[in-house]
Parts: structure tokens; C-alpha cells; sequence
């Protein structure tokens, strides 16, 4: 079955960066879109990046664009979010995803059981 394990999450002063990691298991990663979704206090489960099966097409919410990077190593099974210069509004338990298909627009299915990323000082 598919298995998606984040890890990576943490508690970072604003300004700062971190590197979240989601390691898939239970199905051909290299032929699958994944993402990263992220759910606020209060807020309902938003897409933050999304990056298809082969890693040259990306895409990412406006409030992340320029600060946020989403790869993935098909080798590893593995895909990353680089999160630079993070703000408090991005304080948000952040879930990793598998794709429909291998394209990102065909939408997600599966989810992680999430990293607790706490932005504050």
C-alpha cells in the first residue's frame, strides 16, 4: 500500500529555513506527480507545490513562490520542500502527497500523516 512518511518539520525563528523529506513506499514513484499540501490553525488543507513525475514542471502557491522549492529524486523515492525565509503565517502541520497521475494537474490522492512546522520567536 502507499506509505508516506514526512520528516523535517520543526520550530525555526521567522526568517528562517527549513528542509522537509517525504519518503514514499507502495507504488512506482517515478511515475507519479507529488506535493506538498500544508494546514493551518483553523484553516482547511491547502496545496502548496506540486512537481510532476519526472521533476521539470513544478508549481507552487503565491504565498510561497520565490521562498519555497519542491524536488524530488525518483532514485531515492524521495521528495523535498526547501523553505526559505518562512513567516509565521506559515505555521502549519505540512502533509506530503501523491499524485493521480504523472502530471500534477490530474490532482492528489494519499496524503502523509504530516510534519508540525511552527514558525516563531
Amino acid at each position: 500500500q502507499v506509505q508516506l512518511v514526512e520528516s523535517g518539520g520543526g520550530l525555526v525563528d521567522p526568517g528562517g529555513s527549513l528542509r522537509l523529506s517525504c519518503a514514499a513506499s507502495g507504488f512506482i514513484f517515478s511515475t507519479y506527480a507529488m506535493a506538498w499540501y500544508r494546514q493551518g490553525p483553523g484553516k482547511e488543507r491547502e496545496l502548496v507545490a506540486g512537481i510532476n513525475s519526472i521533476g521539470n514542471r513544478k508549481t507552487y502557491q503565491d504565498a510561497v513562490k520565490g521562498r519555497f522549492t519542491i524536488s524530488r529524486d525518483n532514485a531515492k523515492k524521495m521528495v523535498y520542500l526547501q523553505m526559505n525565509t518562512l513567516k509565521s503565517e506559515d505555521t502549519a502541520v505540512y502533509y506530503c502527497s501523491k499524485g493521480r497521475s504523472s502530471d500534477y494537474l490530474s490532482g492528489f490522492v494519499s496524503w502523509g500523516q504530516g510534519a508540525q512546522v511552527t514558525v516563531s520567536s
